[in-house]
């Protein structure tokens, strides 16, 4: 049943509403947990293919990178040397590290049903205005993670394993990366890009709540332009293709965000006339 007609539910205690809460968070953990199991079965593609994939010059990043390199004249953007080794150095590293993972995953695939869950206990605390002013956020909230989580994985991720396996303070120096320090640097990134691109609906809400306005944010584009330039400047190869595929991302983001912005300021105009 769409969000829109699920009936409003009767008024209830403040411990009715903490008992609903539960019950909420239980059937999420569920749906996790089952994620989880699954991606723990599926070792070899979970551990191998995904998450490890970044630190292989195989990965498609780092191929489809050296055609763009070929295609346009610029070698400094082929990554075609990762140099480090994955180490594990505690006897019970890699069975936790499987377990975190695992849970990663299924947060990662439960997150949608999660974050619906979520909303069906704050929805019925709303006015019908804003019930349908909201309508269709559980579906931008699961597009726009996803598209982050595509977005720090094959393109934040692997270009910043690159810089920090290729930084270096002395040549004598020869990087051996714990397992568990790469696997928490990765899925944060990942995670984090999932959460970065929830942006336009938190902007949405901020706008909807006069918090936020588009001469606000507009005021501050160049600021944010600059920040994400030097973002894009440090944690990419000495070259613009590589700064521009990690910037041009983020900077429609803010855009998109002024639009939304923009676009709700004039809706609630038009009402209050």
């Amino acid at each position: 049943m769409p969000l829109d007609q699920i009936p409003d539910e009767k008024e209830m205690s403040f411990l009715d509403h903490l008992e609903e809460l539960r019950w909420h968070i239980i059937r999420s953990l569920i749906v996790i947990v089952v994620f989880a199991i699954a991606a723990f079965i599926a070792k070899d593609f979970v551990i191998g293919k995904v998450i490890l994939g970044p630190s292989k010059t195989d990965f498609w990043t780092y191929q489809k990178l050296c055609q763009l390199a070929d295609l346009l004249g610029t070698p400094a953007l082929c990554i075609d040397k990762l140099s480090f080794e994955l180490v594990s150095r505690k006897l019970s590293s890699q069975f936790m590290t499987h377990v975190s993972i695992s849970f990663f995953v299924g947060l990662i695939l439960g997150f949608p049903y999660l974050f619906w869950e979520i909303w069906r206990f704050i929805r019925p605390g709303l006015r019908p205005q804003e019930r349908k002013a909201s309508r269709g956020a559980t579906f931008s909230v699961t597009i726009l993670f996803m598209l982050g989580v595509l977005f720090g994985y094959f393109l934040v991720a692997p270009i910043s394993v690159r810089f920090f396996s290729m930084y270096e303070v002395d040549p004598s120096l020869q990087n051996l990366f714990d397992l568990s320090s790469y696997i928490s640097t990765v899925t944060m990134i990942v995670f984090g890009c999932g959460m970065l691109f929830q942006v336009p609906v938190v902007v949405y809400f901020l706008t909807k709540a006069g918090i936020v306005s588009s001469s606000l944010m507009r005021s501050y584009r160049k600021h944010a332009i600059v920040v994400i330039l030097v973002l894009g400047a440090v944690f990419t190869p000495p070259d613009p293709f590589s700064q521009i595929l990690i910037a041009l991302p983020l900077m429609l983001l803010y855009q998109m965000s002024i639009l939304i912005a923009r676009r709700i300021e004039k809706r609630e105009a038009k009402q209050n006339i």
